[in-house]
């Protein structure tokens, strides 16, 4: 017989913001809250909206009152919302993690009984850094031919991320952590969130850490998957391989999903809102009930969480299935499935699982350099063709000039498209102040356009740029 709560010892009630989100969202959300009810899991909800069906209200899909119910319950659970591409709102995920700082995009990937894909046994979990990285949206349209997008990665958001993939590694009882990235091309951006990992894996001689390109991390995963346990990436990185590890054990309708700050955490469905079977009966609630396991374990209710992906796991091996994994269940009979296969809630089983991963705020400052000086500008200039721009103002010598990030001069240019937008190097001999650099940008505007500009800094000698490419 299905033991329900008044089985258990009585505990502490939580109050959980609820999502629904577009699409497929209310259906999957209303079989998770349903599922999670029949199993007497101690938790009250507050039903909150965002997504399409707010923009009147909030035209950037997210009202205040929702964002606050979150804040005040410091834990939700969102189903999937629709974001326009090219076009209209940002992404209300986006929104929410930028919003609530939730640093931490924790992605468990796990093959499922039943579910046929070309791997066995994936179990591995992707921590994502969830806030910087290109996902900063800094953006701007330098030219009618260009478009910057700004690659923003901080030693306070990288350290963060890498101490939460060492304690989540510690506490869920993983051997090895691997961070990803493109630090041979990147040497600045990726090498920070790279040495940050470094720094952070000295604190955990317990935890074998290692590191790997990204894209040797897409091969590996489709080769030998098996081979990684917890991966640390930048978020774009996380981003792409978060979806192709889904797809080793049956696409992002099994993929859970967490987002972790210092004192609120939201999970989520990173699936799409699948509007062509909307209201139909057709979607498939796993990733959201999954992430709402994942939610449990957060709020230390393991039992709950263990008994709840026990009867999931059942369910599967019995073949039951919705039709996105081949089966013929309803999202309704799916979900009855499930209550029935709830197994007994012992008490003595209450307080049992892994401790919680306490996100606690690492994001010590580097040490600050003895001098931190400007010594050059790099001033990116619009014109068809290269610039002839001034080769000596003032302090400022020019050194070079790159198109899309290759040297064109001086020297022979090379055979490539050139593009209406040239970076302008100039360096100079020793330190300069606004003043010299506002005076180069009023000789530099005499003859041509410039766009943008960025300080060349040295750092106790030590430059803080990079090269161009042939230089």
């Amino acid at each position: 017989m299905e033991q329900t709560c008044q089985d258990v010892k009585p505990t502490t009630r939580t109050t959980v913001a609820v999502i629904p989100g577009d699409g497929i969202g209310p259906e999957i959300t209303r079989a998770v809250v349903k599922i999670l009810e029949a199993a007497g899991v101690p938790l009250d909800w507050e039903w909150r909206e965002a997504g399409l069906s707010c923009i009147e209200q909030a035209p950037n899909g997210l009202p205040t009152e929702t964002l606050g119910a979150i804040e005040r319950h410091r834990v939700a659970i969102k189903g999937p919302t629709a974001t326009p591409s090219g076009v209209g709102h940002k992404s209300v995920n986006v929104t929410i993690r930028k919003s609530l700082d939730l640093y931490a995009n924790v992605r468990p990937v796990r093959s499922l009984p039943g579910v046929k894909t070309r791997y066995e046994n994936v179990d591995l979990v992707i921590v994502r850094e969830n806030i910087e990285d290109t996902y900063g949206g800094i953006e701007h349209r330098q030219s009618p031919e260009v478009v910057q997008c700004l690659k923003v990665i901080t030693r306070p958001g990288s350290l963060a991320a890498a101490r939460y993939a060492f304690e989540l590694a510690r506490s869920w009882g993983r051997k090895r952590v691997t961070c990803v990235h493109k630090a041979n091309i990147h040497k600045l951006s990726d090498g920070l969130f790279l040495s940050c990992f470094q720094e952070v894996a000295a604190d955990y001689p317990d935890i074998l850490a290692d590191d790997i390109l990204v894209d040797n991390a897409c091969m590996q995963l489709v080769t030998a998957p098996e081979r990684f346990d917890v991966l640390l990436t930048p978020n774009l990185y996380g981003d792409i391989l978060s979806d192709l590890a889904a797809g080793l054990v049956g696409g992002l309708g099994v993929a859970p999903a967490g987002n972790i700050g210092n004192n609120v955490a939201v999970f989520e469905a990173v699936h799409g809102t699948a509007p062509d079977i909307a209201g139909t009966g057709l979607a498939n609630p796993t990733a959201l009930l999954l992430s709402a396991v994942q939610m449990l374990r957060y709020l230390n209710l393991h039992a709950h969480a263990t008994r709840i992906e026990a009867a999931l796991r059942q369910v599967f091996s019995d073949g039951v299935r919705t039709r996105d994994l081949g089966g013929s269940a309803s999202t309704d009979m799916f979900t009855s499935a499930i209550v029935s296969a709830l197994p007994p809630l012992l008490d003595t089983e209450a307080e049992q699982g892994a401790r919680q991963v306490i996100a606690e705020d690492h994001r010590h400052a580097a040490p600050r350099p003895q001098t931190w000086e400007v010594r050059g500008v790099d001033v990116f200039v619009e014109h068809i063709g290269i610039p002839e721009v001034p080769t000596q103002v003032g302090p400022f010598t020019l050194k070079l000039i790159s198109n899309r990030g290759t040297k064109v001069f001086p020297g022979p240019t090379p055979p490539i498209t050139l593009v209406d937008w040239h970076r302008c190097r100039y360096l100079a001999e020793n330190a300069v102040g606004d003043r010299d650099i506002l005076q180069l940008l009023e000789t530099v505007g005499l003859n041509h356009t410039w766009v943008h500009i960025e300080k060349l800094r040295h750092a106790d000698g030590e430059a803080c740029y990079s090269k161009a490419q042939g230089e």
